[in-house]
């Protein structure tokens, strides 16, 4: 299942002026994963990049039925002190996941860690959204290299080339040339 499985990490705090580009990217990103062979997609129900990889994987399972969204959480208690919208965006996306995993029952200093761990350990591959070279964020991508998964920042594409992601995996075919 890892050699089929993507896992997403990234700030919680995006450019509001560059969403609708990193959207774009990550759908494209994604979709060629699908293309890949790639089954199962790994967030891990953080306010940001997690939350936009979640809802992009949701939209696009409507087009993909054979794709999963499993969501891997810290602890229950995950969004007990965010604002009351994004903790409705939290539950509507957790009843539609395939499949919810809690690392830790209760919020520990470590949680946010073993959480992230845990998408890595379970993944070949992650997309994530990284400018910074510290935080949790920047914590799981070193940690996913040093496990050799492939990583692909959309940051790092400008969120206007992914050429760098389609040498690894091409592009889709169209309708005409299957």
């Amino acid at each position: 299942m890892r050699e089929k499985t993507c896992c997403f990490t990234g700030h919680r705090q995006l450019p509001e002026d560059q969403k609708p580009e990193i959207t774009a990217k990550l759908e494209e990103a994604i979709v060629s994963l699908i293309y890949s062979g790639y089954l199962y997609f790994g967030a891990g129900g953080a306010l940001g990049f997690d939350t936009m990889a979640a809802q992009t994987v949701l939209r696009l399972r409507k087009s993909y039925p054979q794709i999963k969204l499993i969501l891997v959480l810290p602890c229950i208690s995950q969004a007990v002190r965010w604002a009351p919208e994004d903790v409705r965006t939290y539950r509507e996306i957790m009843k539609q996941a395939d499949k919810v995993v809690y690392t830790s029952q209760d919020y520990s200093p470590g949680c946010m860690f073993k959480r992230n761990r845990h998408l890595v350990d379970h993944s070949s591959v992650c997309i994530c959204y990284l400018t910074k070279g510290s935080g949790g964020t920047a914590y799981t991508i070193e940690y996913a290299k040093k496990h050799g998964l492939k990583i692909f920042n959309i940051a790092e594409f400008g969120c206007r080339n992914v050429s760098q992601f389609e040498t690894h995996f091409p592009k889709p075919r169209t309708e005409k040339n299957w």
